[in-house]
Order: C-alpha cells, then sequence, then structure tokens
C-alpha cells in the first residue's frame, strides 16, 4: 500500500524536471511538425543561452517563415528538407549534412523527400527572448 505514494511522488518529481524540455507553452506554430525540446542552459557568455530541439517533419510538410534570436546550427539526422534563407538560393541537405543559419535570418524549411524527415537543432541564443518569431 505504502508503494503507491512513493510512485505517485517520483512521478511529480519527474514531470516536474523533464516539463521545461517538452513543448513550449506559447511558442508560435510552425506548421505540422513535432519540436521535441531535449536541453535549455545558460552558457558561460552573459546572457546567451543555448537549446537543443529535435524537429520531424512529416513527408511533403513545409515549417512556416521565422527566425531565431541567435544562430541556429542544424544537423539533419535523416530524410531531405529544403532550407530557403532569405537572401539565399534554396539548399537541400540529406542525412549527415550540417548548416549554420544566422542570427536573425528568416528561413522557412520543407521536407523535399518521400520519408520523414528529422533535424537536431541546436540554438545559441538571447537568454529570455522567444526562441521563434514568425516571419513578416
Amino acid at each position: 500500500m505504502k508503494a503507491h505514494p512513493r510512485i505517485a511522488a517520483a512521478a511529480l518529481i519527474a514531470a516536474a524536471i523533464w516539463a521545461p524540455l517538452g513543448a513550449r507553452a506559447g511558442e508560435p506554430s510552425l506548421g505540422d511538425i513535432k519540436r521535441t525540446h531535449l536541453l535549455r542552459e545558460n552558457l558561460s557568455v552573459s546572457g546567451r543561452e543555448v537549446i537543443q530541439v529535435r524537429v520531424d517533419f512529416p513527408p511533403g510538410v513545409d515549417a512556416a517563415r521565422h527566425s531565431h534570436p541567435g544562430e541556429e546550427l542544424v544537423y539533419l539526422i535523416e530524410g531531405e528538407l529544403e532550407y530557403r534563407l532569405d537572401g539565399k538560393a534554396p539548399v537541400v541537405l540529406k542525412a549527415g549534412d550540417v548548416l549554420l543559419i544566422p542570427y536573425g535570418t528568416n528561413h522557412a524549411v520543407k521536407n523535399v523527400g518521400t520519408g520523414n524527415a528529422a533535424e537536431l537543432a541546436t540554438y545559441i541564443v538571447e537568454t529570455g527572448k522567444p526562441l521563434l518569431t514568425l516571419g513578416k
């Protein structure tokens, strides 16, 4: 009988620890993609933090045009994604490719492959600012 309160307490502690890594409330939607927040930590540089997110794109899905308050480093885990950065020609990445998206650059992403696609996005951004802003 005493196991139930312990299990409930463990579940509450786990939820409190892992909740900040889940989907961010109030974060604008980029479309039919799944964002799994993995890490958020302050850096040794004052006013900067690192955020890591796995982003999954079903076939044909297009992430809306947006920007970030810092740099985004993309590592493509699987599939093929087309990145359209303002002022640059579109580029298609395949699994294992990387891309740097400069601070504040509006960009959109589309799964141009036949299957699912996934990226590991690492953001070096200003602390306290929204992670993404929809493009104008």
